[in-house]
Parts: structure tokens; C-alpha cells; sequence
């Protein structure tokens, strides 16, 4: 037996690691409520009509071949255009990359910044993607607290007093994956104040920007001028289009990290590019109609009061309100009677026995993510009303 790489042991996705039993299920004859992954396309959501147009035309017009390792130039001229206009931003071409997501973006920018050892302070609970390849790499992730109390806005004083030496970035997620969560403005200010006293670079994902329901969302890059900030966004999310795998990644600094972005672009380089069709569609997304994005919204608000309003009624769940994105976090209060050892006991028990799939939320953060769960507000409210008296069906009968 040839063992696998010593890195390669830590390595479990908590998202799709629950979809192997839900799977075995199935493969039963059994019906499974997915509340599990963050994909519109699963549910009654469609990618907007002139952006399939747009793909098929690029693929006719001989869009097949490798685009620039950057990205498409128009694209990139598209997105420069985007971040002027919505957040008063400027960016030059050399300054964005497209990537396969916004994962690849992580991946190559941690490659590109951080050496074993070095910390990454990133908030509890996080998208899973931080801190697995933080740990792949050898480096250290570090958890600061999100205020479950304040909607999880960040706790900016367990920011502070989490930064060493070894500190080599910030991570904001707003709108925050697992949690819904949308910092204010003055939030987001007081996180960038922190990373210029310590001359830190703030690392933000953005990859839910538009989706929102009663605030705006304000790009960090937007707040400030001096401080350096790597911005990740895409299509993925907004534009309803998870399977073409176009992110992107954004350098917004005077230089201090010239050296950081050209070891992301000598990677990026080294990986070829991203998906050349997709990115010409994508160029039609950002210059055709966004209406669909209101149409979006509109589902989801109604789906998140519902939501809200439902999961407070069941004795032994609370959940603080999401202000984006598609998720929320409900706190599994009826842990505390002892009967399941830990969340992801909770969630493979209630899959088991009522047939609804959630994600754990120590899947998220093992720390500040325990003895919660995430679901997806994406379902209809149909789906989601079934789902929610299966949870108060299964607590009653358990508790």
C-alpha cells in the first residue's frame, strides 16, 4: 500500500463530507431534503437566459482555446469597469486575475503568502476553505470571534488581541459564509484600522456582495486608501452560475505587497487559466441586464424571514437573522441535554431518522461553530416548511 502525503491527512470538507451518507440513503429509494450546499442551481434558481446565449456564442465564435493566464483581457476590462462603478475603486489590468473560482484564488494567494508557521487570522465560524489550506500549507489558522449576540458581526478587539508577528493576513467574509452575516460600515472601518496599526494586509471575500436584503454591503477596498487589501469575488454566487467556476481576485495596495501579487501571478501562470468560454459569457453577464439579481434577492428575503420566523418557534433551536448570502446558523440549544455527543452527531441523527441533510456547524469552526448546524435558505418555502417541521418533529421525539 503506497500511504497518501502526510498534508493530505487533515483534509475533510465538512460541506459535501455529510453528502456521503445523505448518498447512501438514496441510493436506497429514500428522499432527501437538501439543506446542505450553497448552489441556486439545485433549487429554482436559473442562470439569466442571455448569459447561456453568450456561452454557446463563444464556444461558435472560437472561444476554445487558452485565454491569457490572467484572465480574458475584455473580462478583466469588465471588472475593472464593475469595481468603479460599484465601489469607487480603480484597478488596472495587471491588478485582477480570473481564476476557477474564488477557491483557486485562495489557494494561489495562501501559496503565494505564507510560509509554515505564519499565522492567518480568520473569523469563527469560517468557510472551511481558510483554514484547511492554511493547515495544508503548514501555516496556522487563527479564529477570532464573530458575536453570535450581534447578528456574528466580528469581534475587533479578539482581533487585535489575536495578531503576532507571525500574522500575515486578515480574512473578512461579508456576506459571511456560514453565517449570513452583513458587517456595517463602521465594523468593516475598525477591522482596517486594526490591519494598518500592525501594517497587516486584509484578506476579503466578497463573493456575495450583491446578495443582500435590508443594508448595503460596502467593499472593504471601498473604506480605504493606505491599507492594503486582496479582494476575492466571481460569478459563482450573484450571476447563478457555480458550475463555470470563474472567480476572480483584486490587489487594491501602494506596493508593500508587489512581491506577494507577482508570486500570485507567476502561479497563475504556472496553472494555465480558467475556463475560456465561461469567461467570454461572463463579459455579457456584467454587460447585459441584472435584473435577475433583484428578482434573486426578492425569493431569498422571503425565504430568510420565513426561515427566521420558523427555526425561533422550535423549542431547542435559535438562530440570530441573516442580512446576506444564503445561509443561516441556528444554535442547537438541545445539545445541552447531553443526548448527542456533538453537532455532527446531531446532523447525521436527524438525517438519519426525519431525512433532511444540514451541514455542522464545527465544520466551520470547531471552537465557535459547535453545537450549531447551517442550512441553506435556498429551497422553496414549501421545501423549507417540510424540512423545519421534520427538525420539530425529530426534537420532540428526541428531547
Amino acid at each position: 500500500m503506497i500511504k497518501a502525503s502526510d498534508r493530505s491527512q487533515g483534509v475533510n470538507y465538512a460541506i459535501r463530507e455529510v453528502v456521503i451518507p445523505a448518498r447512501k440513503l438514496e441510493e436506497k429509494g429514500i428522499k432527501v431534503l437538501h439543506l446542505n450546499i450553497g448552489d441556486p442551481n439545485k433549487y429554482d434558481f436559473d442562470t439569466p437566459q442571455h448569459m447561456k446565449e453568450a456561452l454557446y456564442d463563444a464556444a461558435q465564435q472560437g472561444y476554445n482555446g487558452y485565454s491569457q493566464s490572467e484572465g480574458d483581457v475584455e473580462l478583466r476590462e469588465e471588472i475593472i469597469i464593475r469595481e468603479k462603478k460599484r465601489n469607487r475603486v480603480d484597478y488596472t489590468r495587471n491588478d485582477v486575475c480570473v481564476t476557477s473560482g474564488v477557491t483557486e484564488s485562495l489557494q494561489i494567494y495562501l501559496n503565494a503568502s505564507l510560509n509554515p508557521g505564519d499565522e492567518l487570522l480568520i473569523p469563527g465560524p469560517t468557510y472551511p476553505q481558510y483554514f484547511l489550506i492554511t493547515h495544508f500549507l503548514g501555516a496556522v489558522p487563527v479564529y477570532y470571534r464573530c458575536m453570535e449576540e450581534e447578528g456574528w458581526w466580528p469581534d475587533v478587539e479578539d482581533i487585535r488581541n489575536n495578531i503576532s508577528d507571525k500574522t500575515k493576513g486578515i480574512v473578512l467574509i461579508n456576506p459571511n459564509n456560514p453565517t449570513g452575516a452583513l458587517y456595517p460600515k463602521k465594523v468593516v472601518k475598525d477591522i482596517i484600522d486594526v490591519a494598518g496599526e500592525f501594517s497587516i494586509p486584509i484578506i476579503s471575500d466578497e463573493i456575495y456582495d450583491d446578495m443582500i436584503f435590508d443594508e448595503r454591503q460596502y467593499a472593504t477596498a471601498t473604506l480605504t486608501e493606505d491599507v492594503p487589501v486582496v479582494t476575492f469575488n466571481g460569478f459563482s454566487k450573484v450571476y447563478l452560475i457555480p458550475g463555470w467556476r470563474i472567480g476572480y481576485i483584486l490587489f487594491h495596495h501602494d506596493g508593500i505587497l508587489d512581491e506577494v501579487q507577482d508570486a500570485f501571478m507567476r502561479i497563475a501562470r504556472s496553472r494555465l487559466c480558467a475556463n475560456s468560454v465561461c469567461q467570454r459569457a461572463c463579459i455579457a453577464a456584467l454587460r447585459g441586464p441584472q435584473d435577475h439579481i433583484e428578482e434573486t434577492n426578492k425569493k431569498l428575503r422571503e425565504r430568510r424571514d420565513f426561515s427566521y420566523k420558523r427555526l425561533n418557534e422550535i423549542d431547542g433551536i435559535s438562530t440570530a437573522k441573516p442580512q446576506g448570502a444564503f445561509y443561516i446558523f441556528p444554535k442547537i440549544e438541545a445539545m445541552e441535554t447531553g443526548i448527542w455527543k456533538n453537532d455532527k452527531e446531531f446532523v447525521l441523527d436527524f438525517l438519519h431518522e426525519k431525512h433532511v441533510l444540514v451541514v455542522h456547524g464545527s465544520g466551520f469552526c470547531e471552537t465557535y461553530g459547535k453545537e450549531h448546524f447551517r442550512g441553506v435558505i435556498l429551497p422553496t418555502l414549501e421545501t423549507l416548511e417540510k424540512a423545519y417541521d421534520k427538525l420539530e418533529e425529530f426534537l420532540k421525539e428526541k428531547t
